[in-house]
């Protein structure tokens, strides 16, 4: 914990308005054409209105990519990839949630690597760095506008394959609250509570460091806190600001420490069900924390009490104890869906067994605080029915 490397994007520029400036920092740093990159919903809506402003104002030119729903799947890589190559463009600008930010990475590593994404999801992959990204998120929850992660279902296999790489960082993450305010509830809650299980899951971690457990911590105050406002009155303006912020610090933290057994858990139920990642992880959060408690009751019990429990006089065990009711309840509020009510007893049964080994193949329930055994994973799929 006392000898740490810290990656982050070169500029994080934070605030309302912000998107403005995308325009002029490409123009500044990129000569030539840049792919936007961003959803149909965002673009029908107008969300993407202000970053679409910007770079005509800068006379950036790019071409459009908005072609891809939820989570990419390799073959939305394929068609974006030779969209960016026949326009010979020679950066890429990110605007969305999770979904077009992982596009993007994605795209940016095979232009310069080659291959397929499963080629880097193995082990030892050291990939060169692309053409730069630049990301400006949607929503506030993710946190991939400052990792170096990507996430991309292979269409072949409907295997999620995770994907980490210094290479992968962007070279600038541009934050503006006004961009998430377009976020319906359900989004609000979900992608909060996806935040919320990097704050925990980071801080947790067996690579936690110094400098990530503070991140954690005030991520995880930060958005139990204002979240339930955000999600009840979306134009309120220091909850987005406020949910938005925890979410930069919980993507810094976990983009250097990493997440643990929820998140391993979670890639599975989006991959075979469809069930989008920032719900998945909320409909597992409770049950695995519960099981994880023992591994490190000083730290869970640090979070309880950051979260607003009443842990006066109480000793770790205890404390920690508090935080699976504190997620039960934050989940009730927010209209959180149980698993039951997504994926049916028989459906999980099918597929436990390759689930559980997906879950295990991602490497991040090993950073899990309680070592979990692939009978304990099966086990806890069916208690979060």
């Amino acid at each position: 914990m006392h000898s740490w490397d810290f990656q982050s994007p070169g500029l994080i520029a934070f605030g309302e308005g912000k998107a403005a400036c995308v325009g002029p920092l490409v123009k500044n740093r990129i000569s030539g054409k840049i792919l936007l990159v961003t959803g149909p919903v965002l673009l029908r809506t107008g969300a993407v209105e202000p970053v679409l402003q910007s770079l005509r104002e800068a006379d950036v030119p790019f071409a459009l990519h908005a072609e891809t729903s939820g989570e990419p799947t390799s073959r939305h890589v394929e068609d974006a990839l030779a969209l960016f190559r026949r326009e010979n463009c020679t950066a890429l600008v990110a605007c969305g949630g999770g979904g077009p930010m992982d596009l993007a990475k994605a795209v940016s590593l095979l232009h310069a690597n080659g291959g397929s994404p499963a080629d880097y999801a193995r082990k030892g992959a050291s990939p060169k760095a692309g053409p730069p990204v630049f990301a400006l998120p949607t929503t506030a929850g993710s946190g991939s506008e400052v990792s170096g992660n990507t996430v991309i279902i292979d269409a072949a296999t409907q295997e999620k394959l995770l994907i980490g790489s210094p290479a992968l960082v962007p070279v600038a993450a541009i934050l503006d609250p006004l961009l998430t305010r377009s976020m319906p509830p359900s989004l609000t809650a979900a992608t909060g509570m996806d935040a919320l299980t990097h704050a925990i899951e980071s801080y947790v971690s067996r690579k936690a460091t110094d400098m990530t457990m503070p991140l954690s911590l005030r991520a995880a105050a930060r958005m139990v806190r204002f979240l339930p406002r955000a999600w009840k009155r979306p134009d309120d303006a220091e909850a987005r600001r406020e949910c938005l912020l925890a979410s930069l610090e919980a993507g810094l933290a976990f983009a250097n420490s990493s997440v643990a057994l929820v998140h391993g858990m979670a890639r599975p139920l989006g991959a075979k069900f469809g069930v989008p990642h920032g719900l998945s992880n909320a409909m597992l959060l409770e049950t695995v924390t519960a099981f994880s408690l023992s591994g490190n009751p000083q730290r869970y019990a640090r979070l309880a009490q950051a979260m607003g429990a009443a842990t006066t006089g109480l000793d770790d065990a205890a404390a920690a104890g508090l935080l699976p009711p504190l997620l039960r309840d934050l989940a009730a509020t927010l209209g959180i869906p149980r698993l039951r009510e997504r994926v049916s007893e028989d459906e999980l049964a099918a597929q436990c067994g390759i689930m559980v080994q997906e879950a295990l193949a991602s490497g991040s329930p090993a950073n899990n605080p309680r070592e979990a055994t692939p009978g304990d994973i099966a086990r806890l799929y069916k208690e979060a029915l």
